[in-house]
């Protein structure tokens, strides 16, 4: 029965407000986002309910009357599991658990069961369990004892899942071990980037789900794990690569995204070292998002939670062709086209080009102007180098031989 269980696809509600902070359109591309991470944590949503309100209602987040229509949908349509769009205080989190008597999660919370889903490595369980029980701590209290009945599922993943382990005092002592072996691992990391010589060190940076796995495998002929969802990566990968003959090192970090937890950017702090450590990032975007100028923001935001936005950067639109122009493009090509998808010259003629210091755009997927990409990172990575070691200028010739 419990593996039958397992197998079904959990249905979801997702709850989202309209604010001063988020208009109409913000709030429904957020709910588009927890939607995409619920499905990729393996749920279906079955509906979901906005309600605009200024300021969240302390005990339940939205008020009675959006709750009795969550209530009463839950109730009619078996749903298990309910999913708030921003984070909830323990309090509000447990009132609304005992109004719907189903699984309550917040955006943290879904984050965090994906990330204990996809974590591969012990360093990354490490991680992801530091995180999960730092989240946990001030939810303990009564927050399991009613589901006793429908264990598993979205949001039960890892901590959760243990019996009443739930006591406060095992659960610090639970940190503070995560805590100390993870300062034993960071220091075998830092060893081990100490031992990767004076090679120029790259590293792809950018939004969950833009490709840098895609664009990884491709140019380190390497086989990082890519899928089309959120977070397909977690473990930072670092492959050597040579363009030309110069030789330099590549990682592949963890997808950044709005509203990213507190306790993930503290527990994955030695793991975006790669990002601090590097000479050179590829900030990649999808330019197929409708939405990717606030993409490139939150990234941005986050770079510079981690001291990392001043670094030299050279911007990677991707997925070029899954791009699909307008009749009247929003972009600067403003005249009437016939063609689905813009040429490379055409790209070359928009604003986006012209970010930090002209931008490439490509497709890791199709291949499409990776010539010109490795062209352009090896002048860049060249640069770098020549400066740190000036003596070895002629071994590099200043462009890729055809």
């Amino acid at each position: 029965m419990i593996e039958e269980k397992s197998l079904n696809v959990e249905k979801a509600v997702l709850v989202g407000i309209i604010n001063s902070r988020q208009d109409v359109i913000q709030s429904k591309e957020y709910l588009d986002e927890l939607a995409f991470l619920a499905f990729t944590a393996g749920g279906e949503v079955m509906n979901r309910f906005t309600q605009k309100i200024d300021f969240p209602n302390p005990k339940t987040f939205i008020g009675s009357g959006k709750m009795q229509e969550v209530l009463d949908y839950v109730k009619e349509n078996d749903i298990s599991s309910v999913i708030f769009d921003d984070e909830l205080t323990p309090a509000q989190q447990g009132n609304i658990e005992k109004t719907l008597k189903v699984k309550v999660l917040d955006r943290t919370g879904l984050i965090l069961d994906i990330f204990a889903q996809r974590a591969q490595t012990s360093y990354a369980r490490t991680q992801v369990e530091l995180a999960q029980y730092e989240y946990l701590l001030p939810r303990l209290k009564g927050l399991w004892t009613h589901l006793e009945r429908q264990r598993g599922g979205i949001g039960m993943r890892g901590p959760g899942e243990t019996e009443i382990e739930t006591d406060r005092r095992i659960v610090r002592d639970k940190i503070s071990l995560l805590k100390k072996k993870l300062i034993t691992i960071d220091k075998q990391m830092a060893t081990q980037r100490g031992n990767r010589g004076a090679l120029v060190r790259v590293a792809l940076v950018g939004y969950t789900n833009v490709g840098k796995s895609t664009l990884m495998n491709v140019i380190a002929k390497s086989n990082v794990f890519a899928e089309n969802k959120l977070f397909a990566t977690l473990d930072t990968t670092v492959r050597k690569v040579v363009i030309g003959n110069l030789p330099f090192l590549m990682s592949d970090t963890v997808g950044f995204i709005r509203k990213l937890p507190t306790q993930l950017v503290e527990s994955f702090k030695s793991t975006l070292d790669e990002v601090q450590e590097a000479d050179l990032l590829l900030h990649v975007v999808d330019i197929s998002h409708p939405n990717f100028e606030d993409h490139i923001d939150s990234v941005n935001q986050i770079l510079k939670e981690i001291n990392s936005l001043d670094k030299p950067t050279l911007m990677v639109f991707n997925k070029i062709d899954a791009y699909e122009a307008e009749p009247w493009d929003k972009t600067e090509l403003i005249e009437q086209r016939e063609a689905k998808h813009f040429s490379l010259s055409e790209w070359e003629q928009t604003w986006m080009h012209r970010m930090n210091g002209q931008a490439l755009f490509i497709s890791a997927l199709n291949k499409d102007n990776l010539e010109g990409f490795r062209e352009r990172v090896y002048k860049e990575i060249r640069e770098i180098h020549v400066t740190r070691f000036p003596y070895n200028h002629f071994l590099y010739p200043e462009g890729l031989e055809e």
